[in-house]
């Protein structure tokens, strides 16, 4: 069927949000319902039900902008769903908004091979990601896993680490082992701080739900539902990684980043990671997507940096 809504009580940029946004996340819960927004109204063509659906949520965001007058975000739009799961998924191109910002900032691959590690993860269980500093693997890897939180397709998110120090030693820091491994991983909290506002980031790691924890941790666990990200992979022998790698359970997605070139280490030749990729590279399920120096958007400077230290090493 075709339905029309007309949007005569407010402007309708406050209801579909900066380019789009709010409406885009809106439509994502409804992925066979055609919608096409057109100044104040709004064109709907599909089931009667996905039709009524869709305009008691709207409604329902429009009720939200009025009483509480500020601006509507995609974060309002996972609240009128709160502990729903719609039938069928939306899964997006590989150059799509992955998850939206704290400020509403969208992000998505910036590049090809980012693109091709979105693609990844959608076709494969298991991922790694290689490439040097600056390359965004990490950050991609952690806005995947958001997603899946965000549309209840894995229940936790758990983060790791190897406890291996870029030349400094941790014993020297003060506190418990907590407070000592906590700068260690500020980079993964620093990129979970840019998709999910502070107050809800600490219910989740209250709860569990965020887990951000040194790979000698995981040892003994199986983890279900969840997507499980193992970052600075180059600094596990071959038998951490096939620990971690053997952790995973039942409709669990395993993202995998390392930079071969940044082996912390004492002996360089006991990093794991380039190896246990030539052990898995022919199993089906698992990919693996190389990135270069051209692949960096970090500061311009930071790509010749590694080209520079490539040249002389």
């Amino acid at each position: 069927m075709k339905d029309k809504i007309s949007l005569e009580s407010i402007n309708p940029m406050e209801i579909y949000g900066a380019g789009n946004r709010v409406l885009e996340a809106l439509c994502n819960w409804f992925p066979r319902l055609k919608v096409t927004a057109r100044g104040n109204e709004i064109y709907m063509e599909g089931s009667e039900e996905d039709c009524r659906n869709f305009t008691e949520k709207l409604n329902l965001l429009i009720e939200r902008r009025l009483v509480h007058k500020v601006n509507l975000t995609p974060y309002d739009v996972e609240d009128i769903f709160d502990g729903e799961r719609p039938a069928e998924r939306f899964i997006p191109r590989s150059d799509s908004v992955i998850v939206y910002g704290i400020d509403g900032k969208p992000i998505k691959a910036r590049n090809r091979t980012q693109e091709e590690m979105v693609r990844a993860y959608f076709e494969n269980d298991l991922i790694f990601a290689v490439g040097p500093a600056g390359t965004g693997k990490t950050y991609i890897a952690i806005a995947l896993a958001v997603r899946a939180l965000k549309n209840r397709e894995i229940k936790r998110i758990i983060l790791t680490r190897p406890a291996v120090e870029a030349g400094e030693r941790l014993g020297f820091l003060p506190g418990d082992l907590k407070d000592k491994l906590d700068p260690y991983l500020q980079p993964l909290y620093d990129a979970l701080g840019d998709m999910i506002p502070p107050k809800k980031l600490n219910e989740f790691m209250e709860e569990g739900i965020i887990q951000i924890a040194p790979l000698a941790y995981m040892r003994g666990r199986t983890l279900d539902k969840a997507c499980v990200i193992l970052d600075e992979a180059q600094n596990t022998n071959i038998g951490q990684l096939k620990m971690f790698l053997t952790r995973m359970g039942m409709d669990a997605k395993f993202i995998v980043t390392g930079d071969a070139s940044q082996i912390d280490l004492p002996d360089k030749r006991d990093s794991g990671l380039m190896k246990g990729i030539g052990f898995v590279k022919d199993i089906k399920g698992i990919s693996t997507i190389f990135f270069t120096a051209k692949d960096i958007v970090r500061h311009p400077l930071v790509g010749k940096i590694v080209k520079a230290f490539d040249g002389r090493e």
